[in-house]
């Protein structure tokens, strides 16, 4: 038993330790990012749709595909 939770112990650091990696997207990365067939909604009806509903629900409208003003505080 005593092995069981060390293994899940050294299993539960591990992920930690490597969830913590700085693998975010470089500045120059952002422009392949950018392209049209990197949406997650590619059909404009569809995506038009949801702002409408996103705008019904929440009063306000535009920035649902920028995260945070530059500042790093997202």
């Amino acid at each position: 038993m005593q092995k069981i939770v060390s293994l899940f112990s050294l299993i539960a650091l591990s992920m930690a330790i490597v969830g913590c990696s700085n693998t975010g997207v470089k500045p120059w990365e952002r422009d392949i990012l950018a392209q049209q067939e990197m949406n997650l909604i590619s059909d404009p009806i569809e995506s038009s749709l949801n702002d409408h509903i996103y705008f019904s629900k929440e009063a306000s409208s535009g920035g649902q595909g920028f995260g945070g003003g530059g500042c790093g505080c997202n």
